[in-house]
């Protein structure tokens, strides 16, 4: 079987992964992720022809959507199993929604699909990402996919929590149906492309009140990087009501847990200090989990994405939840609103020994914008003085590939009076380094997670209206983003619509981008690509 898939920055050749996912995605999986997709978008065709005429279409279905787009994230779900059982469930609940349709023969072809398991992997060499044979729409087309996917993520996060925006459910399914339109031109698709953006800042919007209004807002806090000597279990990923439930659930066990990755933000929440056997951080970024699960001895949640093909040594101890699967892994799940029962992976932690140490220290986070704001009049009597000259935003992901060396050595190079302004899991390559201070402002100020860019934009709206400036541009923000993933994807789209141009993405461009498509990007927002450390530290006027 055959397979194209290019929605990652470490896609083979920065073309396209064609015999077998560099992530570790099998063409079998790919196939049946890319029909999963196709789905999606008939499912979402129905559900907006059902509104059009009146019928009602449940909050379930808008679950549906975001939890399939969810388990096509890069690095998420290897289980075959469990994505034909999406495939299956998401053509029933279309069947449903067509019943209650007087006007299927306004539907797509996508819409009225519905075979039996032994036709999937027909329809799914059909239905890819080649099959838009124009290059300048295809690449549209993807671009946009997997920026709805990346909104799709934030908005799990939030239902996760009971918080539902009924219109971003309605935009991502209005725009899937959208891309099945072959009537729709390259200049429609770019209209479309910052509409996505618009609902992005909405999507990471309601997932900062969804997480705020349940935990707090995050605070300055120092987190330790070293172990204690109980045995534990490590989370990681994103989702912070798993983190809630884990450590109720481990309450007075003699269970500790720790994060890991992107889950080091839920240290910063004021809500879960109250447990004083969430123990800290364990760990480095996502790519160098093979090493660090193994010496972590004890079970691994993995809430979200972000999974690296396990070694046998550990694969027992790796547990899954919510879109994320892994065959072989036991997977733990519960409807919204219900408790996940993590029982089995407290009894399995208390048989394991406690995790062997691989750092000693602590780091410093928490900087999203309500603590920012409050340390606003030291910020800007800092910049009004010159004491800090310029602000790097870092944001985005980390991820193998040598050439991200040259985030380090960026924040390395940076002089003494910039500060570097990040969120996400591209902060490992530069949050342990010893940067010092600018008058008592740390020179990292880590918002959270790759969502808590949100924080980066409002801080960047707050300086302008302080400051009074007409242009968010005007401002001394220099942008260096590293990207991995779809939701990176969102976030650069968020960005774009927000009016900040002048973004350099690397360590490459998207693959996905056409050499057309790429050149509106650099035309019109400055997009551009970065060098090396010393040229582009000129360009940023640094």
């Amino acid at each position: 079987m055959s397979m194209f898939c290019y929605q990652c920055q470490e896609t083979a050749g920065c073309k396209g992964c064609t015999v077998s996912g560099v992530c570790g995605k099998t063409p079998d999986v790919a196939a049946m992720q890319d029909l999963l997709v196709y789905v999606t978008k008939g499912i979402s065709a129905a559900a907006v022809q059902a509104r059009s005429e009146g019928i009602e279409v449940c909050p379930e279905i808008n679950h549906l959507v975001t939890k399939n787009l969810f388990t096509t994230i890069t690095n998420a779900n290897f289980d075959k199993d469990d994505i034909i059982e999406k495939i299956k469930e998401t053509l029933a609940e279309k069947e449903n929604l067509l019943h209650k349709s007087e006007h299927k023969e306004k539907l797509p072809e996508a819409a009225l699909w519905c075979e039996n398991e032994d036709k999937f992997a027909e329809k799914a060499e059909q239905v890819g990402v080649l099959s838009t044979e124009n290059e300048d729409i295809r690449s549209l087309r993807e671009l946009i996919t997997y920026g709805l996917k990346g909104l799709a993520a934030y908005t799990k996060h939030a239902n996760a929590l009971l918080k539902d925006n009924t219109d971003v459910d309605i935009f991502i399914q209005e725009t899937l149906a959208k891309l099945l339109d072959d009537t729709l031109s390259v200049d429609d698709l770019v209209a479309l492309t910052l509409e996505t953006g618009k609902y992005g800042v909405q999507g990471m919007a309601d997932l900062d009140s969804a997480n705020t209004s349940a935990y707090g807002n995050p605070e300055i806090t120092k987190i330790s990087i070293g172990v204690r000597n109980n045995p534990a279990i490590l989370i990681s990923g994103h989702d912070l009501k798993d983190l809630e439930m884990l450590l109720e659930q481990t309450k007075d066990t003699g269970v500790d847990v720790y994060t890991h990755s992107e889950m080091l933000a839920g240290h910063y929440y004021p809500f879960f200090k109250k447990y004083p056997h969430f123990a800290g951080n364990y760990g480095n970024a996502w790519w160098q989990q093979k090493d660090e699960f193994e010496s972590f001895n004890g079970p691994v949640l993995m809430t979200t994405n972000c999974i690296v093909p396990p070694k046998d040594s550990y694969k027992d101890r790796l547990w899954t939840t919510g879109a994320a699967g892994y065959p072989g892994c036991r997977h733990i799940d519960a409807p919204y609103g219900e408790t996940k029962d993590f029982s089995p992976i407290i009894e399995q932690a208390k048989a394991c020994d406690p995790p062997k140490e691989i750092e000693k220290g602590d780091i410093v986070g928490g900087f999203a914008h309500e603590q920012v704001f409050a340390l606003a009049d030291k910020v800007v009597e800092a910049l009004k003085s010159g004491a800090i000259r310029k602000f790097v935003v870092m944001a985005g992901c980390d991820g193998r590939a040598k050439s991200r060396s040259y985030y380090t050595e960026f924040a390395e190079k940076l002089p003494k009076d910039t500060v570097i302004l990040t969120a996400g899991c591209a902060k490992y390559k530069y949050n342990k380094l010893d940067l010092g201070d600018i008058c008592g402002i740390p020179r990292v100020l880590d918002a959270g997670q790759c969502n808590d860019s949100y924080s980066l934009a409002l801080i960047a709206l707050k300086l302008k209206e302080v400051f009074g400036l007409d242009d968010v541009n005007e401002l001394p923000i220099a942008y260096n983003i590293a990207w991995y993933e779809q939701k990176a994807v969102i976030v650069l789209l968020a960005l774009l619509y927000l009016g900040v141009k002048n973004i350099h993405l690397g360590p490459t461009l998207p693959a996905f981008l056409s050499p057309n498509v790429a050149k509106v990007l650099v035309e019109n927002f400055g997009i551009a690509g970065i060098t090396n450390v010393e040229d582009d530290m000129k360009i940023f006027g640094i």
